[in-house]
């Protein structure tokens, strides 16, 4: 099992014992080049043909980059940076697993990492089997479809969502973050499952973060 944080929970309960949000950005961007280790031992593990190993060892490394740039330039709250560092997690446990079919999740045009004002936003989801599969919307637990972690109260609109399967997916969905503020930070994880014949054959996740802007 990879060490992904199935119920987003912090995997740093010391926030509260924090004292001072610069205090435990240091803390935390430490964590992040610190775990990216344990990630980094899980590609070893899996003995992958080199161009594999080396997009995923690439990848791991962007996200520690990435995700401690936000932790120390957008984040304003102990709350913020729990989100940021959370974030960055389930990014490098999705990397590290792969992905063995294509999948897109993307705000304004941008994926990952994105900006957006608050409001209705548009989440535009792209997926594609490989040859003889389908893809389909998946649920991230069984009682929840996505995994959203957020400075501000957001919601997904899961009224109109179909559970058929496609040769293509392309849906948009949207969240309503209405509540938010600009600075707010919102990550939100979403799964698509490869399906043949009805059954499911493979399911990842990707982990979006959006900045209010």
């Amino acid at each position: 099992m990879l060490p992904l944080d199935e119920d987003g929970v912090s995997y740093d309960e010391g926030s509260e014992r924090a004292s001072s949000v610069e205090d435990y950005k240091v803390t935390c961007i430490q964590f992040i080049k610190d775990i990216c280790g344990d990630y980094i031992a899980w590609v070893d593990y899996y003995k992958l043909p080199e161009d594999e190993d080396k997009k995923r060892r690439t990848q791991i490394h962007a996200i520690v980059e990435r995700t401690n740039e936000w932790i120390a330039k957008i984040a304003t709250t102990i709350k913020g940076v729990d989100v940021v560092m959370n974030d960055g997690i389930q990014k490098m446990a999705e990397n590290t697993a792969g992905y063995p079919f294509q999948i897109g999740v993307f705000v304004n045009g941008m994926s990952g990492y994105t900006l957006a004002k608050p409001g209705i936003i548009d989440i535009n989801v792209k997926a594609i089997g490989r040859e003889g599969y389908n893809v389909q919307l998946g649920w991230h637990q069984k009682d929840k479809q996505f995994l959203i972690n957020s400075t501000s109260p957001v919601i997904i609109d899961e009224s109109d969502i179909s559970d058929e399967d496609f040769d293509l997916l392309d849906l948009h969905l949207k969240m309503d973050a209405q509540k938010c503020q600009p600075r707010d930070i919102v990550s939100f994880t979403v799964v698509v499952t490869e399906t043949r014949d009805g059954q499911e054959h493979e399911r990842r996740g990707m982990t979006t973060i959006i900045h209010m802007g």
